[in-house]
């Protein structure tokens, strides 16, 4: 059974919501959708304060005044995804005491479906793009799926107590890596959107029995190739060396 209190999965990203009044906290809310909307219909290219705020029909300063910089925007849009990650886990996970097992299959099939959506597949491709060029979104980014890798890691430690922290980690890593890799190859517009479906089913299914059964031993087993390989690499190195 769900033995990990929620509060052990919550994340503070630093941000303080502006627009403290009702009016105020309603321009925040236009702003943000409307950032949300440029960057799924036009992209992070075309991620500026300038055409965010033509997109919510307001002057720029009215904008600047709540959001002084465009990666303010992103930190509010990520804590905000947060927020609603969070509170779809307390009610459907930690107040019903839901088993680990059924807990992981919710969130993997969970992110998969939201990967249908337009939305969610073009928001986090543009994230990405953002983040290969801004420090301050690609730290907030990092977050994100530090976030995620945690929560994963949750279930698995409870499916799968044999495995140490640190190999807890890299099978929630893989978990993670492999649903975002789905969402690319599968996800809403992609060529093999209509096969998400299925992968979802696989994905749950393969993922799952992964984490429950793979062991110390199989995981030191597989990493031995590469640990070999790289201590001939450092000893090749090493004597090619100039002395």
């Amino acid at each position: 059974m769900m033995e990990a209190d929620s509060n052990e999965q919550s994340m503070d990203l630093g941000m303080v919501r502006p627009g403290k009044s009702s009016r105020g906290s309603k321009t925040v809310d236009m702003i943000l959708r409307s950032a949300v909307q440029v960057l799924i219909e036009e992209g992070s290219a075309a991620f500026t304060l300038k055409r965010i705020a033509e997109k919510c029909g307001l002057q720029i300063g009215n904008v600047t005044r709540h959001f002084p910089r465009k990666e303010m925007l992103v930190q509010l849009l990520l804590h905000e995804i947060l927020d609603s990650s969070e509170e779809l886990l307390r009610h459907r996970v930690y107040e019903t005491n839901m088993p680990a097992e059924d807990a992981l299959t919710l969130v993997i099939t969970g992110t998969l479906e939201g990967a249908k959506a337009k939305g969610t597949t073009h928001l986090m491709t543009e994230l990405w793009a953002m983040s290969n060029h801004n420090e301050f979104v690609a730290e907030r980014v990092e977050a994100l799926y530090q976030y995620s890798h945690t929560l994963i890691g949750s279930f698995v430690k409870q499916l799968n107590p044999s495995l140490n922290d640190e190999e807890v980690e890299a099978v929630s890593i893989f978990i993670n890596a492999a649903m975002e890799g789905m969402t690319v190859i599968a996800g809403h517009g992609k060529p093999w959107s209509t096969k998400m479906p299925l992968m979802q089913i696989i994905g749950a299914n393969s993922l799952v029995k992964m984490a429950k059964t793979i062991t110390p031993a199989e995981i030191r087993m597989l990493k031995a190739p590469r640990d070999e390989m790289a201590a001939e690499k450092r000893g090749t190195t090493q004597k090619r060396a100039p002395k």
